[in-house]
């Protein structure tokens, strides 16, 4: 792996893994001072979120492995679709008509505490009427669909890393 690509490759996975840092954090600041209660499918992307952070850091720091950078950018990718998808759910649920917005749940604590695991697990990708709501918007996105275009921003990436791994590739003529 020449110099330039190990440092393209430094740089992605860092920017992966700050972005993950940042978006975070702005979660925890919306959760605690801004008081907006995150939905079940919230949740379920902020583990998403939270993968694809941890396989960041795998991946910054083995950047001389080759199997360990296939293996995490692979892991990266498919957590960047998982994440697409629940923000996809969510987005689709924003965007229903109201009589079609299926029915608000009790709330994740009586999941956790009354419900067996996987019921609760597939409960938090299904999303009920707590996340058709839209109580944040920026630039006339919601937050749903900001983390829908962040989740595909990491795909584009996670399939970058993935795919343009051979050498000299990176530094092909432009």
């Amino acid at each position: 792996m020449s110099l330039s690509t190990v440092y393209s490759r430094r740089l992605m996975w860092l920017g992966c893994l700050f972005s993950v840092i940042g978006l975070m954090s702005y979660a925890i600041y919306a959760e605690n001072v801004l008081y907006l209660d995150p939905c079940p499918l919230c949740i379920t992307q902020r583990m998403f979120y939270i993968g694809i952070g941890i396989f960041a850091l795998v991946g910054f720091f083995a950047i001389r492995n080759r199997l360990v950078q296939i293996i995490s950018a692979s892991l990266l990718t498919l957590g960047a679709l998982g994440g697409m998808a629940t923000a996809g759910r969510q987005v689709w649920l924003q965007h229903l008509p109201p009589e079609l917005v299926p029915e608000c749940g009790p709330g994740l604590h009586y999941w956790l505490e009354n419900e067996p695991w996987l019921k609760t697990f597939s409960l938090l990708f299904k999303g009920d009427g707590n996340c058709a709501e839209v109580h944040w918007r920026f630039m006339s996105l919601s937050m749903g669909e900001w983390s829908l275009i962040w989740f595909t921003g990491f795909l584009v990436v996670g399939l970058v890393l993935l795919f343009l791994r051979r050498e000299g590739v990176w530094n092909a003529p432009a």
